[in-house]
């Protein structure tokens, strides 16, 4: 399976970085089967950076979890993570909390809308899709295939 993410660099020694802000899935190296998904993380910034595309073997000895939609489960593990609460997964894969959806995560989070009003706002978004990585044995499974720099082309 090939993965991508985007970055301010080329990345062919994927790594997790400990952040001030907890993401998704919490920390972890994160990727996308979407190219044009990694595109916008790359040059969300300035409007240049780079598409770095990896080979995913899945390993069985891994701990995996999956969402494969926006569900209640998945809602409550993303309000988790974003409030520093680690999990024991080696990778989690599902739905991303965009810009949008992460607005309305906070706010179900801090009380300021219900569970209804959230699904009610999320349920217009486009289809995203990432993949976490979050120990040095998850990241054994990926191989860097290439990179390309990529520019917002507005």
């Amino acid at each position: 399976m090939i993965l991508y993410h985007g970055s301010k660099t080329i990345v062919e020694s994927p790594e997790i970085r400990i952040q001030k802000y907890n993401k998704d899935f919490y920390f972890g190296f994160y990727c996308t089967l979407f190219p044009e998904q990694a595109i916008r993380w790359a040059i969300r910034f300035d409007g240049v950076g780079y598409l770095n595309e990896y080979c995913y073997t899945p390993h069985d000895s891994l701990k995996i979890k999956q969402f494969p939609e926006m569900s209640e489960e998945w809602l409550d593990f993303i309000v988790a993570c974003r409030l520093g609460k680690p999990h024991d997964y080696d990778i989690v894969e599902g739905p991303m909390a965009d810009d949008t959806i992460f607005n309305y995560v906070q706010n179900f989070a801090d009380g300021k809308i219900s569970r209804e009003a959230f699904w009610e706002l999320a349920k217009f978004k486009r289809p995203t899709h990432q993949i976490s990585f979050h120990t040095a044995r998850a990241l054994t499974t990926l191989s860097f295939v290439k990179a390309e720099e990529v520019r917002d082309e507005e």
